[in-house]
Protein backbone atom coordinates (compact mmCIF):
# COMPACT_ATOMS: atom_id res chain seq x y z
CA UNK A 1 0.00 0.00 0.00
CA UNK A 2 1.34 3.39 -0.76
CA UNK A 3 1.98 6.11 1.48
CA UNK A 4 2.64 9.73 0.87
CA UNK A 5 4.42 12.54 2.51
CA UNK A 6 4.94 16.16 1.94
CA UNK A 7 7.83 17.67 0.65
CA UNK A 8 8.63 21.67 -0.21
CA UNK A 9 10.17 23.12 -3.51
CA UNK A 10 11.98 25.98 -3.57
CA UNK A 11 10.49 28.13 -6.11
CA UNK A 12 13.90 30.10 -6.98
CA UNK A 13 16.06 27.11 -7.37
CA UNK A 14 14.12 23.71 -7.29
CA UNK A 15 15.68 22.69 -4.23
CA UNK A 16 13.58 19.79 -2.28
CA UNK A 17 12.93 19.95 1.09
CA UNK A 18 11.58 17.36 3.79
CA UNK A 19 9.34 19.79 5.67
CA UNK A 20 9.21 24.04 5.16
CA UNK A 21 11.99 26.62 6.40
CA UNK A 22 11.78 30.28 5.86
CA UNK A 23 14.96 29.97 4.09
CA UNK A 24 15.47 27.43 1.28
CA UNK A 25 18.96 25.45 2.88
CA UNK A 26 20.24 25.49 -0.99
CA UNK A 27 20.07 28.73 -2.45
CA UNK A 28 19.16 31.24 0.92
CA UNK A 29 16.21 33.17 -0.48
CA UNK A 30 13.68 33.82 1.79
CA UNK A 31 9.85 32.45 1.84
CA UNK A 32 10.63 30.42 -1.41
CA UNK A 33 9.39 27.15 -0.45
CA UNK A 34 6.57 25.92 -1.42
CA UNK A 35 4.69 22.95 -0.90
CA UNK A 36 4.72 20.35 -4.14
CA UNK A 37 2.63 17.72 -5.05
CA UNK A 38 2.71 14.78 -2.74
CA UNK A 39 5.57 12.64 -3.88
CA UNK A 40 3.78 8.66 -3.43
CA UNK A 41 6.42 6.26 -1.75
CA UNK A 42 6.11 2.52 -2.19
CA UNK A 43 6.73 -0.21 0.76
CA UNK A 44 7.65 -2.96 -1.46
CA UNK A 45 9.48 -2.85 -4.55
CA UNK A 46 7.57 -3.27 -7.86
CA UNK A 47 9.08 -5.11 -10.68
CA UNK A 48 9.71 -2.87 -13.80
CA UNK A 49 11.04 -5.26 -15.97
CA UNK A 50 7.27 -6.64 -17.21
CA UNK A 51 4.56 -4.89 -19.21
CA UNK A 52 6.01 -2.03 -20.57
CA UNK A 53 6.64 -2.01 -24.59
CA UNK A 54 9.80 -2.98 -26.94
CA UNK A 55 11.86 -0.27 -27.60
CA UNK A 56 13.48 0.49 -30.75
CA UNK A 57 17.01 0.19 -31.58
CA UNK A 58 18.65 2.14 -34.37
CA UNK A 59 22.45 1.47 -35.22
CA UNK A 60 24.84 4.72 -35.25
CA UNK A 61 25.38 3.90 -38.66
CA UNK A 62 22.02 3.54 -40.01
CA UNK A 63 21.57 5.11 -43.34
CA UNK A 64 18.26 6.32 -42.47
CA UNK A 65 18.43 10.51 -43.54
CA UNK A 66 19.72 12.90 -40.56
CA UNK A 67 17.82 15.85 -39.30
CA UNK A 68 18.49 18.92 -41.66
CA UNK A 69 18.95 21.86 -40.23
CA UNK A 70 16.19 24.98 -40.96
CA UNK A 71 18.05 28.30 -41.22
CA UNK A 72 16.12 31.00 -39.21
CA UNK A 73 16.75 33.67 -41.73
CA UNK A 74 18.75 35.73 -38.85
CA UNK A 75 22.64 34.50 -39.55
CA UNK A 76 23.09 35.84 -35.96
CA UNK A 77 20.57 33.45 -34.71
CA UNK A 78 21.92 30.99 -36.42
CA UNK A 79 25.52 31.09 -35.05
CA UNK A 80 24.57 30.86 -31.52
CA UNK A 81 22.32 28.29 -32.83
CA UNK A 82 25.34 26.20 -34.27
CA UNK A 83 23.59 26.75 -37.93
CA UNK A 84 19.82 26.37 -37.34
CA UNK A 85 17.38 25.12 -35.88
CA UNK A 86 17.14 21.18 -35.39
CA UNK A 87 13.96 19.73 -36.10
CA UNK A 88 12.74 18.02 -33.04
CA UNK A 89 14.99 20.15 -30.92
CA UNK A 90 14.02 21.62 -27.78
CA UNK A 91 15.83 25.87 -27.23
CA UNK A 92 15.25 27.42 -23.97
CA UNK A 93 15.65 31.36 -24.67
CA UNK A 94 16.44 33.41 -21.08
CA UNK A 95 16.66 37.33 -20.81
CA UNK A 96 16.10 40.09 -18.73
CA UNK A 97 12.52 41.74 -19.30
CA UNK A 98 12.29 43.83 -22.23
CA UNK A 99 15.12 42.59 -23.40
CA UNK A 100 14.03 41.65 -26.94
CA UNK A 101 13.29 37.91 -26.65
CA UNK A 102 9.89 38.16 -27.89
CA UNK A 103 11.14 40.73 -30.82
CA UNK A 104 13.25 38.36 -31.61
CA UNK A 105 11.28 35.32 -32.26
CA UNK A 106 8.83 37.40 -33.67
CA UNK A 107 11.00 38.29 -36.38
CA UNK A 108 12.63 34.85 -36.67
CA UNK A 109 8.70 32.97 -36.74
CA UNK A 110 7.99 35.67 -39.41
CA UNK A 111 10.90 35.02 -41.31
CA UNK A 112 10.19 30.94 -41.51
CA UNK A 113 6.68 31.43 -42.35
CA UNK A 114 7.52 33.23 -45.09
CA UNK A 115 9.33 30.64 -46.87
CA UNK A 116 6.01 28.39 -47.14
CA UNK A 117 6.47 26.67 -43.46
CA UNK A 118 3.87 26.63 -40.91
CA UNK A 119 4.35 28.40 -37.75
CA UNK A 120 2.58 28.65 -34.66
CA UNK A 121 3.26 31.36 -31.85
CA UNK A 122 1.83 30.60 -28.69
CA UNK A 123 1.49 33.96 -26.21
CA UNK A 124 0.38 33.04 -22.80
CA UNK A 125 1.14 36.93 -21.43
CA UNK A 126 0.03 39.14 -23.97
CA UNK A 127 -3.57 38.70 -26.05
CA UNK A 128 -3.08 37.88 -29.70
CA UNK A 129 -3.95 41.75 -30.67
CA UNK A 130 -1.36 42.91 -28.23
CA UNK A 131 1.10 40.45 -30.20
CA UNK A 132 -0.39 41.90 -33.90
CA UNK A 133 0.51 45.41 -33.48
CA UNK A 134 4.18 44.72 -32.43
CA UNK A 135 4.16 42.42 -35.78
CA UNK A 136 2.66 45.55 -37.21
CA UNK A 137 5.16 48.05 -35.82
CA UNK A 138 8.26 45.50 -36.94
CA UNK A 139 6.87 45.51 -40.62
CA UNK A 140 5.33 41.98 -39.88
CA UNK A 141 1.98 42.18 -40.35
CA UNK A 142 1.79 39.95 -43.63
CA UNK A 143 3.68 37.01 -42.17
CA UNK A 144 1.46 33.76 -42.11
CA UNK A 145 2.24 33.12 -38.47
CA UNK A 146 -0.70 31.12 -36.69
CA UNK A 147 -1.13 33.13 -33.76
CA UNK A 148 -2.86 32.05 -30.27
CA UNK A 149 -3.11 33.45 -27.08
CA UNK A 150 -3.03 30.29 -24.71
CA UNK A 151 -2.32 28.95 -21.16
CA UNK A 152 -3.50 25.53 -21.24
CA UNK A 153 -0.68 22.88 -22.42
CA UNK A 154 -3.67 20.48 -22.75
CA UNK A 155 -5.55 22.91 -25.30
CA UNK A 156 -2.24 23.82 -26.96
CA UNK A 157 -1.36 20.02 -27.45
CA UNK A 158 -4.99 18.99 -28.24
CA UNK A 159 -5.35 21.85 -31.28
CA UNK A 160 -1.66 21.00 -32.65
CA UNK A 161 -3.15 17.21 -32.75
CA UNK A 162 -5.37 18.04 -35.21
CA UNK A 163 -3.37 20.02 -37.64
CA UNK A 164 -0.08 19.64 -39.62
CA UNK A 165 2.60 19.89 -37.20
CA UNK A 166 4.51 23.11 -37.76
CA UNK A 167 7.82 23.59 -38.38
CA UNK A 168 8.25 26.02 -35.12
CA UNK A 169 6.28 26.24 -32.36
CA UNK A 170 7.20 28.73 -29.97
CA UNK A 171 5.93 29.13 -26.24
CA UNK A 172 6.08 32.56 -24.93
CA UNK A 173 6.46 31.74 -22.03
CA UNK A 174 6.86 28.50 -20.80
CA UNK A 175 6.59 30.30 -16.75
CA UNK A 176 2.61 31.04 -18.05
CA UNK A 177 1.75 27.59 -19.40
CA UNK A 178 -0.10 25.60 -17.16
CA UNK A 179 -1.66 21.73 -16.73
CA UNK A 180 -4.67 20.81 -15.40
CA UNK A 181 -3.38 17.31 -14.29
CA UNK A 182 -1.05 19.02 -11.96
CA UNK A 183 -2.00 20.71 -8.90
CA UNK A 184 -0.04 24.14 -8.42
CA UNK A 185 -0.63 27.63 -10.18
CA UNK A 186 1.29 28.81 -13.17
CA UNK A 187 4.83 29.35 -12.68
CA UNK A 188 5.83 26.99 -9.96
CA UNK A 189 8.27 24.37 -9.82
CA UNK A 190 6.04 21.56 -10.40
CA UNK A 191 3.90 23.38 -13.54
CA UNK A 192 7.12 24.52 -15.02
CA UNK A 193 8.50 21.08 -15.03
CA UNK A 194 5.23 18.74 -16.23
CA UNK A 195 4.38 21.56 -19.06
CA UNK A 196 7.43 21.84 -20.58
CA UNK A 197 7.99 17.71 -20.78
CA UNK A 198 4.46 17.75 -22.28
CA UNK A 199 5.64 20.23 -25.12
CA UNK A 200 9.50 18.65 -25.61
CA UNK A 201 7.55 15.10 -26.03
CA UNK A 202 5.03 16.87 -28.16
CA UNK A 203 8.42 18.10 -30.16
CA UNK A 204 10.33 14.77 -29.88
CA UNK A 205 7.79 12.91 -31.32
CA UNK A 206 7.02 15.15 -34.41
CA UNK A 207 9.75 16.56 -35.22
CA UNK A 208 8.99 19.85 -34.43
CA UNK A 209 11.83 22.78 -33.88
CA UNK A 210 10.06 24.03 -29.94
CA UNK A 211 11.95 27.14 -28.74
CA UNK A 212 10.31 27.85 -25.30
CA UNK A 213 11.00 31.44 -23.51
CA UNK A 214 11.88 31.78 -19.71
CA UNK A 215 12.43 34.35 -17.14
CA UNK A 216 14.93 35.09 -15.20
CA UNK A 217 15.65 35.86 -11.60
CA UNK A 218 17.12 38.80 -10.14
CA UNK A 219 20.53 37.07 -10.40
CA UNK A 220 19.97 36.25 -14.06
CA UNK A 221 19.51 32.60 -13.94
CA UNK A 222 16.29 31.09 -15.82
CA UNK A 223 13.52 30.62 -13.21
CA UNK A 224 12.20 27.46 -12.13
CA UNK A 225 13.62 24.11 -11.72
CA UNK A 226 17.19 23.47 -12.21
CA UNK A 227 15.85 19.96 -14.45
CA UNK A 228 14.25 22.57 -17.05
CA UNK A 229 17.78 23.04 -18.41
CA UNK A 230 18.77 19.45 -18.46
CA UNK A 231 15.56 19.27 -20.61
CA UNK A 232 15.97 21.15 -22.99
CA UNK A 233 18.80 20.75 -25.92
CA UNK A 234 19.63 24.51 -26.13
CA UNK A 235 20.04 27.13 -23.32
CA UNK A 236 20.42 30.46 -25.02
CA UNK A 237 20.26 33.86 -22.83
CA UNK A 238 19.70 37.31 -24.17
CA UNK A 239 21.89 39.63 -22.87
CA UNK A 240 22.50 43.36 -22.85
CA UNK A 241 21.55 47.15 -21.05
CA UNK A 242 18.59 48.62 -21.83
CA UNK A 243 20.66 52.05 -21.77
CA UNK A 244 22.77 50.85 -24.63
CA UNK A 245 21.36 49.60 -28.26
CA UNK A 246 23.47 46.25 -28.58
CA UNK A 247 22.28 42.90 -27.65
CA UNK A 248 23.84 39.33 -27.07
CA UNK A 249 22.35 36.22 -28.03
CA UNK A 250 25.16 33.69 -26.15
CA UNK A 251 24.47 29.88 -26.34
CA UNK A 252 24.80 28.68 -22.69
CA UNK A 253 24.15 25.38 -23.39
CA UNK A 254 24.28 23.70 -26.63
CA UNK A 255 24.08 19.58 -28.14
CA UNK A 256 24.13 20.88 -31.81
CA UNK A 257 26.42 23.35 -31.93
CA UNK A 258 29.83 25.13 -29.94
CA UNK A 259 29.14 26.51 -26.67
CA UNK A 260 29.78 29.96 -25.72
CA UNK A 261 28.67 30.81 -29.65
CA UNK A 262 27.28 34.34 -29.85
CA UNK A 263 25.30 36.26 -31.67
CA UNK A 264 25.14 40.46 -31.68
CA UNK A 265 21.84 42.24 -32.74
CA UNK A 266 21.27 45.85 -32.09
CA UNK A 267 17.99 47.12 -31.12
CA UNK A 268 16.31 49.73 -33.30
CA UNK A 269 12.80 51.19 -34.14
CA UNK A 270 11.70 48.69 -36.59
CA UNK A 271 12.79 45.59 -34.52
CA UNK A 272 16.22 43.86 -34.26
CA UNK A 273 19.07 44.40 -36.81
CA UNK A 274 22.22 42.00 -37.38
CA UNK A 275 25.48 43.39 -36.56
CA UNK A 276 28.03 41.71 -38.77
CA UNK A 277 31.25 43.56 -36.71
CA UNK A 278 30.52 43.73 -33.09
CA UNK A 279 34.28 45.51 -32.92
CA UNK A 280 32.50 48.45 -34.07
CA UNK A 281 30.24 48.71 -31.16
CA UNK A 282 32.57 48.59 -28.38
CA UNK A 283 35.20 50.85 -30.07
CA UNK A 284 35.42 54.35 -29.21
CA UNK A 285 35.79 56.89 -31.88
CA UNK A 286 38.22 59.63 -30.41
CA UNK A 287 41.32 60.51 -32.69
CA UNK A 288 43.85 60.71 -30.17
CA UNK A 289 44.78 57.79 -27.80
CA UNK A 290 43.78 58.17 -23.84
CA UNK A 291 45.68 57.63 -20.81
CA UNK A 292 43.85 54.99 -19.00
CA UNK A 293 42.54 52.93 -22.34
CA UNK A 294 43.69 49.71 -23.50
CA UNK A 295 42.09 47.53 -26.42
CA UNK A 296 41.94 43.64 -25.59
CA UNK A 297 40.21 41.06 -28.52
CA UNK A 298 37.78 38.75 -26.92
CA UNK A 299 36.95 35.50 -27.72
CA UNK A 300 33.34 34.73 -28.06
CA UNK A 301 33.04 31.05 -29.21
CA UNK A 302 34.53 31.29 -32.23
CA UNK A 303 34.15 34.85 -33.00
CA UNK A 304 36.62 37.58 -32.11
CA UNK A 305 35.30 40.81 -30.36
CA UNK A 306 37.41 44.04 -29.79
CA UNK A 307 36.21 46.25 -26.66
CA UNK A 308 37.90 48.95 -25.08
CA UNK A 309 39.08 48.72 -21.46
CA UNK A 310 38.82 52.07 -19.28
CA UNK A 311 40.64 52.92 -16.24
CA UNK A 312 40.98 55.86 -14.00
CA UNK A 313 43.03 56.43 -11.07
CA UNK A 314 42.12 59.02 -8.32
CA UNK A 315 44.57 59.72 -5.60
CA UNK A 316 43.42 60.62 -2.35
CA UNK A 317 44.19 63.57 -0.09
CA UNK A 318 42.67 62.08 3.43
CA UNK A 319 43.03 58.74 5.21
CA UNK A 320 39.83 57.91 4.01
CA UNK A 321 39.31 54.20 2.01
CA UNK A 322 39.92 54.07 -1.21
CA UNK A 323 37.29 52.92 -3.62
CA UNK A 324 37.52 49.96 -6.25
CA UNK A 325 34.70 50.25 -8.28
CA UNK A 326 34.26 47.58 -11.36
CA UNK A 327 32.00 47.36 -14.26
CA UNK A 328 31.78 44.31 -16.61
CA UNK A 329 34.35 42.93 -15.00
CA UNK A 330 35.13 40.60 -12.25
CA UNK A 331 35.87 42.51 -9.14
CA UNK A 332 37.63 39.89 -7.47
CA UNK A 333 40.30 39.46 -10.38
CA UNK A 334 41.20 43.27 -10.63
CA UNK A 335 41.90 43.18 -6.87
CA UNK A 336 44.27 40.25 -7.95
CA UNK A 337 45.39 42.11 -10.36
CA UNK A 338 46.41 45.37 -7.97
CA UNK A 339 48.27 43.02 -5.76
CA UNK A 340 50.21 41.68 -8.36
CA UNK A 341 51.50 45.06 -10.06
CA UNK A 342 52.04 46.45 -6.17
CA UNK A 343 54.20 43.78 -5.62
CA UNK A 344 56.16 42.42 -8.28
CA UNK A 345 56.18 45.94 -10.42
CA UNK A 346 56.43 48.05 -7.28
CA UNK A 347 53.75 50.37 -8.08
CA UNK A 348 51.04 51.68 -5.25
CA UNK A 349 47.28 51.58 -5.78
CA UNK A 350 46.93 51.74 -1.86
CA UNK A 351 46.34 55.43 -1.44
CA UNK A 352 43.94 55.83 -4.99
CA UNK A 353 40.83 54.81 -5.78
CA UNK A 354 40.53 52.72 -8.62
CA UNK A 355 37.45 52.38 -11.34
CA UNK A 356 37.28 50.12 -14.20
CA UNK A 357 34.44 49.72 -16.86
CA UNK A 358 34.54 47.81 -20.25
CA UNK A 359 33.13 50.24 -22.55
CA UNK A 360 29.37 49.89 -24.31
CA UNK A 361 27.91 47.49 -21.25
CA UNK A 362 30.65 44.66 -22.54
CA UNK A 363 30.46 41.70 -20.10
CA UNK A 364 34.34 40.25 -19.99
CA UNK A 365 35.05 36.48 -18.51
CA UNK A 366 37.91 35.88 -20.50
CA UNK A 367 41.51 35.37 -18.41
CA UNK A 368 43.22 36.50 -21.51
CA UNK A 369 42.31 40.16 -20.45
CA UNK A 370 44.50 40.26 -17.36
CA UNK A 371 47.15 42.02 -19.82
CA UNK A 372 44.79 44.48 -21.60
CA UNK A 373 43.26 45.57 -17.83
CA UNK A 374 46.76 45.83 -16.07
CA UNK A 375 48.16 47.83 -19.09
CA UNK A 376 44.93 50.44 -18.64
CA UNK A 377 45.83 50.54 -15.64
CA UNK A 378 49.85 51.24 -15.51
CA UNK A 379 48.38 53.81 -18.21
CA UNK A 380 46.12 55.78 -16.14
CA UNK A 381 48.70 55.84 -12.62
CA UNK A 382 51.41 56.77 -14.77
CA UNK A 383 48.96 59.24 -17.19
CA UNK A 384 50.73 58.06 -20.40
CA UNK A 385 48.74 56.52 -23.06
CA UNK A 386 49.34 53.30 -24.29
CA UNK A 387 51.02 52.98 -28.28
CA UNK A 388 48.11 54.12 -30.48
CA UNK A 389 46.43 51.61 -32.29
CA UNK A 390 47.78 48.66 -30.39
CA UNK A 391 45.78 45.27 -28.93
CA UNK A 392 46.53 43.62 -25.72
CA UNK A 393 46.08 40.02 -24.16
CA UNK A 394 47.44 37.56 -21.93
CA UNK A 395 46.31 35.95 -19.08
CA UNK A 396 48.84 37.34 -15.62
CA UNK A 397 49.98 34.86 -12.86
CA UNK A 398 50.11 35.49 -9.55
CA UNK A 399 54.25 35.43 -10.03
CA UNK A 400 53.70 38.36 -12.84
CA UNK A 401 54.12 35.58 -15.68
CA UNK A 402 52.11 36.34 -18.85
CA UNK A 403 50.61 33.17 -19.83
CA UNK A 404 49.68 31.94 -23.17
CA UNK A 405 45.72 32.12 -23.84
CA UNK A 406 43.81 29.95 -26.61
CA UNK A 407 43.06 30.92 -30.18
CA UNK A 408 45.85 33.72 -30.27
CA UNK A 409 45.92 33.68 -33.66
CA UNK A 410 42.29 34.54 -34.31
CA UNK A 411 42.60 37.38 -32.07
CA UNK A 412 45.86 38.79 -34.01
CA UNK A 413 43.81 38.46 -37.04
CA UNK A 414 40.62 40.60 -35.97
CA UNK A 415 43.06 43.40 -34.68
CA UNK A 416 44.85 43.54 -38.24
CA UNK A 417 41.45 43.36 -40.16
CA UNK A 418 40.07 46.80 -38.21
CA UNK A 419 43.43 48.28 -38.66
CA UNK A 420 45.03 48.22 -35.89
CA UNK A 421 49.24 47.66 -36.19
CA UNK A 422 50.68 46.98 -33.36
CA UNK A 423 50.02 43.77 -29.99
CA UNK A 424 51.09 42.77 -26.91
CA UNK A 425 50.65 39.41 -25.47
CA UNK A 426 52.77 36.51 -24.52
CA UNK A 427 56.20 35.37 -25.33
CA UNK A 428 55.40 32.30 -27.09
CA UNK A 429 53.15 33.71 -29.87
CA UNK A 430 53.88 32.92 -33.43
CA UNK A 431 52.62 36.15 -35.42
CA UNK A 432 51.74 35.44 -39.33
CA UNK A 433 51.25 38.74 -40.26
CA UNK A 434 53.94 41.25 -42.02
CA UNK A 435 51.25 44.23 -41.29
CA UNK A 436 51.01 43.67 -37.47
CA UNK A 437 53.90 43.92 -35.13
CA UNK A 438 53.58 41.72 -32.44
CA UNK A 439 55.65 42.16 -29.34
CA UNK A 440 55.82 39.62 -27.16
CA UNK A 441 56.20 40.13 -23.46
CA UNK A 442 57.15 37.34 -20.31
CA UNK A 443 56.83 39.59 -17.29
CA UNK A 444 53.83 42.09 -16.38
CA UNK A 445 57.19 44.57 -15.54
CA UNK A 446 58.17 44.65 -18.93
CA UNK A 447 54.48 46.08 -19.84
CA UNK A 448 55.44 49.09 -16.70
CA UNK A 449 58.36 49.58 -19.02
CA UNK A 450 56.75 49.63 -21.74
CA UNK A 451 54.56 52.31 -20.89
CA UNK A 452 56.63 54.61 -19.50
CA UNK A 453 58.65 54.21 -22.37
CA UNK A 454 55.94 55.61 -24.90
CA UNK A 455 56.41 59.39 -25.22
Amino acid sequence: MAKTKKRYVCQACGGVSPRWQGQCPECAEWNTLVEDVPATVFSQKHDLSRGGRAVDFVELNSPSELPVRRATGLAEFDRALGGGLVPGSAVLMGGDPGIGKSTLLLQTAATIARTGAPVVYVSGEEAAGQVRMRAARLGLADAPIRLAAETSVRDILTTLGHMEPPALLVIDSIQTMYSDTIEGAPGTVSQVRGCAFELIRYAKENGVALVLVGHVTKDGSIAGPRVLEHMVDVVMSFEGERSHQYRILRALKNRFGAVDEIGVFSMVSEGLDEVSNPSMLFLSGRDQPLAGSAVFPALEGTRPVLVEIQALIVRLQSGATPRRAVVGWDSSRLAMLLAVLESRCGLNFSSAEVYLNIAGGYRLSDPAADLAVAAALVSALADRPLPDRSVWFGEISLAGEIRPVAHASLRLREAEKLGFGMAFGPSDVANGSAKLDYRGMGQVAKLVDRVMANP
